[in-house]
């Protein structure tokens, strides 16, 4: 019986230092799992969230990935860009810790930080602003052949609104309300741009909402190959009221814009931003992305990447909240006394 004791007995204590060792190794943890609401701890290791494919926070997103990983030099430090459904959900996910940095508009980061929207009762006192990227604007566009003339015509229509948890549904739904044609009006889909594209080309919707930088290649994309892009105006009373109750402000895009638009788009603008996590994204790493961005931007190959310019890098961000980092670069550079 005492044998069996003493086996009982080693057994056991062997058992409890392994555990106590898979413990032990558990709180190191890996990068990817720093969430929890605070946000998690420092890292360098770093997933970036951007847009749906179609738009410009996809491509946007990994030219600066790949930007900031030519030219930081900082053991570990590495950037993953990664799609997702934009601004709504990049806020949240910094704020969760489940990214690190995102693309978002500014519109959107101003209801996150006065607790408006979609962000009512939610903290995200851990994101911060890295700086402003380039104006956006919202782009209604329709075929020739669907004889739509006006967003008053959208009523009873299939129309693209964005996807969940992107600026573009809010900015959407709001116009449309402007107009007087609310939810059940008409039949939502909640569409990235590029399947919006694809959907209007093969007539599955007749309309779509996109709130993206100008010239959009999907839109390009979408001319080529139909040949009868209509881009519907915001005018009016209805762009007084959407501009008077947002953060959104009236926009003209030119003609020539693109090569084959030959009339002025009276719409909305919003900035993009580039945001970042206070809590896993070190001072020191902060001021090295945001000195790489303003001072290196020319390097990469989109075409809004010629108004990331220090001139502009606080457009439209005036009133949040910077990174520690941007705020120690922007001082150094001058933009900020």
């Amino acid at each position: 019986m005492k044998k069996y004791s003493w086996l009982m007995f080693i057994l056991l204590f062997t058992v409890s230092l392994f555990l106590s060792a898979c413990g032990e190794s558990g709180t190191s943890g890996s990068s990817g799992d720093d969430g929890g609401s605070d946000g998690g701890e420092e890292m360098t290791n770093l997933t970036m969230g951007t847009g749906s494919v179609g738009g410009v926070y996809y491509p946007l997103g990994g030219e600066m990935a790949n930007l900031f990983a030519d030219n930081i030099d900082m053991e570990g430090f590495d950037v993953s860009s990664v799609e997702s459904g934009a601004s709504v959900e990049n806020i949240a996910k910094i704020q969760s810790g489940d990214f690190q940095l995102g693309i978002a508009q500014n519109t959107t980061m101003i209801n996150a930080v006065e607790g408006m929207g979609e962000f009512e009762g939610k903290d995200v006192g851990n994101v911060g602003v890295i700086g402003s990227l380039y104006p956006e604007a919202l782009q209604v566009v329709t075929l020739d052949s669907t004889g739509i003339e006006s967003i008053e015509d959208l009523k009873g229509k299939k129309v693209a609104v964005g996807p969940p948890g992107g600026a573009t549904r809010e900015a959407a739904e709001m116009v449309l309300s402007a107009y007087g044609i609310e939810e059940g009006d008409y039949e939502a889909f909640e569409e990235g741009f590029g399947d919006a594209k694809s959907k209007l080309q093969n007539n599955t919707i007749d309309a779509s909402f996109a709130v993206v930088g100008v010239p959009s290649s999907t839109t390009d994309e979408l001319e080529a190959a139909t040949g009868e892009v209509k881009f519907l105006n915001v005018e009016g009373d209805a762009l007084e009221e959407v501009t008077s109750n947002s953060q959104y402000e009236a926009y003209t895009v030119e003609p020539g814009t693109y090569e084959w638009q030959e009339e002025p788009v009276e719409t909305i603008t919003a900035l993009a931003l580039l945001l970042g996590s206070t809590s896993q994204v070190s001072e020191d790493l902060a001021y090295e992305m945001t000195k790489t961005l303003y001072e290196n931007a020319g390097d990469m190959s989109i075409a809004q990447a010629k108004l990331i310019t220090q001139d502009s890098a606080l457009t439209g961000a005036q009133e949040l909240p910077l990174h520690p980092g941007s705020e120690k670069y922007f001082k150094e550079a001058g933009i900020l006394e």
